[in-house]
């Protein structure tokens, strides 16, 4: 079976005025259909980036994006019209991703409206499903987004991020912005979607706890590269990279007998500007030597499970 995603060594690079700043790098995995691939690492890792950069909404600098065998990220006109109504996008901040003058009612009629594709009367009668599919309550229909709380905001960009039925979703810390309560809602309710509708997710997130909740397969990137990928149980069962292993380690534990022992990372951090080859972990990395400064490769150490670090072997 075709994955709906395939991701082949992407990159997307930023001019600056001290040079190019790759915030991603040479990426490669595929996203099968109905599953969800989390995507984790610290904030400025290019996680937000490759979101976009796969769905268009940055022009990607080198690579290949595939949806369903079919490569999208050189298109243009018509043809990437038709390609973006298959994937959409859920924003992190649900106050500035929705247009403050426009309804809620509006704000998930405006793909419909655009797309020409349906009379006034099914726009109205879709606008209805949607509401209903992500629990707005018909008496905020005409509510603007300043009269709506965080969450029921999401809802309105989770509704207009389907509207158009698409089959890949890019979620970008959807729930971050939120408050904890909330956030376990909306994170039910994207699972509930994905089963009703089979669809296919990108989930884009710090939170580890979160990651692991809803993801079945897991990327961790730092500084643009993926250093880790592998299915959700195996990460966080039998992590490799030291990066990763520090970021399990950050995780809270309420297990009082079995406390994880903090790994704490000192170093500077390596520039995303014109860096050099090697392991742009190595400056914080406490098993750095000679080799992490040449050119590393991804490897499969056991099925599924890809490390891009040359400790591998050593384990």
């Amino acid at each position: 079976m075709t994955p709906v995603i395939e991701v082949e060594h992407l990159k997307k690079y930023f001019t600056t005025p001290r040079g190019l700043l790759h915030a991603v790098d040479d990426v490669t995995f595929t996203i099968e259909k109905g599953k969800t691939l989390g995507v984790v690492g610290e904030s400025g890792c290019g996680k937000s980036t490759l979101g976009r950069t796969i769905i268009h909404l940055h022009e990607s600098t080198d690579g290949v994006v595939k949806l369903n065998g079919e490569q999208v990220n050189h298109l243009s006109g018509n043809a990437l019209k038709k390609a973006r109504e298959k994937m959409q996008i859920i924003f992190q901040d649900p106050y500035s991703s929705i247009d403050p003058r426009k309804t809620a009612e509006q704000t998930i009629m405006e793909p419909l409206i655009v797309s020409k594709k349906f009379k006034k009367s099914e726009i109205e009668e879709k606008t209805d499903e949607l509401m209903a599919l992500v629990g707005i309550d018909e008496r905020l229909r005409r509510a603007y987004p300043h009269e709506l709380d965080g969450g029921r905001r999401q809802r309105v960009g989770i509704a207009r991020a389907l509207a158009l039925n698409p089959e890949f979703v890019v979620c970008d810390e959807p729930v971050s912005a939120l408050d904890v309560s909330i956030q376990a809602q909306v994170l039910n309710l994207l699972k509930k979607l994905q089963m009703d509708k089979g669809l296919t997710y990108m989930f884009v997130t710090h939170d580890m706890s979160v990651v692991r909740h809803i993801s079945d397969d897991i990327c961790v990137m730092y500084l643009g590269q993926v250093v880790e990928k592998c299915p959700s149980r195996e990460l966080f069962k039998n992590p490799l990279h030291p990066y990763t292993q520090a970021l399990l380690s950050a995780i809270p534990s309420v297990d009082i007998h079995n406390q994880t022992e903090r790994m704490i990372l000192k170093g500077e951090l390596t520039s995303p500007i014109n860096p050099k080859p090697g392991c742009r972990f190595a400056a914080r990395c406490p098993y750095a030597k000679d080799a992490c400064h040449q050119a590393q490769q991804q490897e499969e150490v056991s099925p599924g499970h890809f490390v891009t670090c040359c400790r591998v072997h050593e384990l």
